[in-house]
């Protein structure tokens, strides 16, 4: 029998679902069975849970229903564990290093306790303090195990399920389960305390709560705020059956009614239902008033008495009364703007024009990316909707002569990005646009995450530097209502790096269409245009960006390389979409490098290249959809990995071959293993991983979903990956 049972519901969190499991199984004290509860087979998080499965013989998964809830989700981890304590944690919450090892050691102390309480701390995920509000509850409390009436201020309500481990023979003898519906830590904290005989407490600090940018569920408006008073008198009412002394009863009750109280005092949580709400709580607090309660001082004890006399009229004229006061407290002046925002505040007022759609890509660099792929099957499924890509000044040539275009920071701009109902980017508007009720943002993204994004960059100091405010991330964030995602790490990436309610749609990448649907003659064509010798192989080189360096190097002698790796091979250099073009280094010979850096589209390129050598650029992932080989270049891996940080150890799981050094990548190209059987395995095993939603229809996908509005049963299913057929690559032209 395991000493400890840690049982972790995971609805919901597969982008934070990995460091909360690694969290328990890294623990020093190692006798434990950790309980994951997935909600269905194959769901993000049952992969998730099946893949630490299989890498530790203590992970016991167990399956819950969605409908369950966290509740049913908790019951079905209590029905499955042996161990002899049980703790409880959130899918996205941390168990401290050491944790476990201190609770042991605590127990030792006390002997057997039905409950021991522990600290917490809550962790914003963006900006704010850390907080520590179990601190004040713990310390006054005995220094050894004691009876519950002795720390009669401790009922168990204040703190949340995963701040105490619980006697598995203590809750299965009381017949404890977490009750059903919305807040049901308030009813598991109130039952299990007042079922407890022997308790003790850790003035230790041994979870780490990260919360939600959207703040709890239970905060959010709706009929489900009723169902705190559905676990206040149950939990009032046991106390009751248990014949609960009054001096406990009293602080049970107050700290019960302080919640119900918060609730009642804010109407938008209680959109409809506020007057019910409050009799049915009036006649509870009347029914349950412990003997000898003495309301609490102040505007509270006001609020105290208007409850248990029902007055909901003159309760809800000191909530307005409250509210009036604070706002004039908070009121700060706007600032005035601009002349062409005061003409984009008037534009603001006009109705959105229905049929109009902007796009922009890498911030107004020109006609690219998915923002391309969609306009232009917007152009053939929704002829109707007029699209207007936005651009940088300069920058207008990048944009094809038919396809309407605003410079960005002009009137039409402004205009545009008013009245439009859909707006589509493959980054970020810029901070001054509003987003109107009733407008679609999409938010495509321009490639799967090897590097760390968003707020998971707040750690690393050089991109965090660079980044700037957090919270204005997040704000722009605020705009999405669709996310795209090529594959499911991307999906869970998304997730934990931008925080927000947009929607995630698993439909691939549009920009990656192409490589499922180019002939032959396409491929023949882009070779023309880049200018690639007949009958020689086209190696494209793509070096991503590094935060801690200044300006683009190249980093490998190209010249040096063609020389090494064959006569026929010759490079086409792509630096990172940051500069505006490469640089070879090399003698003055004639030379085998291709600067394609300023080429407009990447995907061209991509498909003019029979293999590519890259280090840590994502275009690695759109290129495995082509199925031609991949070399890593990662001569600084360890470097990248301490400053920007990634995603999954690429060294382990990489998409060919991997060089540290220019001669091992040169032997790789001269002796033809880039494009053997090892580099063919390691290639299906990453594309069955990063390729699942790129079939050649997400653009389709997003149109019709997005721009028409039909319903995600009417799209067309995702092409399995073996049955796609790829782009052919010139050198198997020339072979065929």
């Amino acid at each position: 029998m395991p000493r400890f049972s840690i049982i972790v519901p995971s609805q919901g969190v597969a982008g934070r679902l990995s460091p909360a499991l690694d969290s328990v199984l890294a623990q020093s004290f190692g006798d434990l069975e950790l309980i994951p509860v997935y909600d269905a087979s194959g769901s993000p998080t049952a992969d998730v849970i099946a893949a630490h499965a299989g890498q530790d013989p203590r992970v016991a998964p167990v399956n819950s229903p969605p409908s369950a809830g966290l509740s049913g989700a908790r019951n079905a981890g209590m029905r499955a564990a042996t161990g002899t304590y049980l703790l409880f944690l959130d899918g996205d919450d941390i168990l401290l290093p050491g944790a476990l090892a201190a609770l042991d050691a605590r127990l030792a102390e006390t002997g057997d306790v039905d409950l021991l309480y522990f600290e917490h701390e809550r962790v914003p995920w963006w900006e704010g303090e850390t907080t520590n509000p179990a601190a004040a509850l713990l310390a006054k409390t005995p220094s050894g195990a004691f009876a519950p009436g002795r720390a009669p201020g401790l009922t168990g309500v204040q703190l949340p399920a995963w701040s105490a481990v619980y006697r598995r023979s203590f809750v299965a003898d009381a017949r404890l389960a977490f009750p059903d519906g919305h807040f049901t830590d308030i009813g598991w904290g109130g039952l299990t305390t007042v079922a407890a005989e022997r308790i003790a407490a850790l003035r230790s600090v041994l979870v780490r709560h990260r919360l939600r940018r959207q703040g709890s569920r239970l905060n959010l408006p709706g009929t489900h705020q009723g169902e705190l008073l559905d676990q206040v008198d149950l939990v009032l009412t046991r106390a009751a059956e248990q014949g609960l002394s009054a001096e406990r009863a009293r602080p049970l009750f107050e700290q019960l009614f302080a919640v119900v109280l918060k609730t009642a005092s804010r109407p938008e949580r209680l959109p409809s239902g506020r007057r019910a709400f409050f009799r049915r709580a009036a006649r509870l607090y009347r029914h349950r008033r412990p003997d000898g309660f003495r309301v609490p001082g102040g505007s509270l004890g006001v609020q105290h008495r208007l409850l248990a006399a029902g007055a909901y009229t003159a309760f809800r004229a000191l909530r307005g009364a409250n509210r009036a006061s604070a706002a004039l407290t908070e009121h700060l002046p706007r600032p005035r703007m601009l002349r062409t925002r005061l003409r984009y505040a008037r534009d603001l007022r006009r109705p959105l024009d229905p049929n109009l759609a902007v796009y922009c890509a890498y911030w107004g660099r020109g006609y690219a990316c998915s923002p391309a792929a969609i306009h232009a099957k917007a152009r053939e499924l929704a002829p109707h909707i007029r699209s207007v890509f936005l651009v940088e000044a300069g920058q207008e040539h990048a944009v094809p002569e038919d396809v309407e275009y605003a410079v960005i920071g002009g009137r039409r701009y402004w205009e545009v990005l008013a009245r439009a109902k859909y707006l589509i980017n493959n980054a970020n508007f810029a901070e001054g646009v509003v987003k109107r009720p009733g407008s679609v943002h999409v938010q495509t993204q321009h490639g799967t995450p090897l590097k760390k994004m968003g707020v998971d960059q707040s750690t690393y100091p050089v991109v965090a530097a660079q980044t700037g405010s957090f919270a204005k991330l997040l704000g722009r964030v605020d705009r999405w209502d669709f996310n795209l995602s090529s594959n499911r790490h991307s999906t869970q990436v998304w997730e934990r790096a931008f925080p927000g309610s947009y929607e995630a749609l698993e439909y691939g990448y549009p920009r990656n269409d192409v490589y499922c649907t180019a002939r032959a003659d396409d491929v023949a064509r882009v070779r023309r245009e880049l200018g690639i010798p007949e009958g020689k192989t086209a190696v494209l080189y793509a070096p991503t960006h590094r935060d801690h360096q200044t300006g683009f190097e190249t980093g490998l002698d190209l010249e040096a390389f063609c020389e090494a790796a064959g006569e026929d091979v010759v490079v086409l250099l792509r630096a990172h979409y940051f500069y505006d073009q490469g640089r070879s280094q090399g003698s003055g010979r004639i030379s085998r490098v291709i600067d394609v850096t300023a080429h407009r589209s990447s995907e061209d390129v991509c498909l003019a290249a029979d293999a590519l050598i890259t280090d840590y650029s994502s275009i690695m992932f759109d290129y495995a959809n082509l199925d031609r080989p991949i070399v890593v270049y990662a001569d600084d891996w360890e470097v990248y990995q301490e400053t920007r940080g990634v995603c999954f150890d690429l060294m382990a799981e990489p998409p060919g071959p991997v060089a540290r050094t220019p001669g091992e990548l040169a032997r790789i190209f001269r002796d033809g293993s880039y494009a053997g059987p090892e580099s063919r395995a390691l290639r299906a095993a990453f594309r069955e991983r990063f390729c699942e939603f790129d079939d050649g229809l997400a653009a389709e996908r997003v149109v019709r979903r997005v721009l028409l509005g039909e319903p995600p049963e009417a799209l067309p299913p995702v092409i399995p990956l073996a049955e796609r057929i790829p782009a052919p690559a010139a050198a198997t032209l020339v072979r065929s």
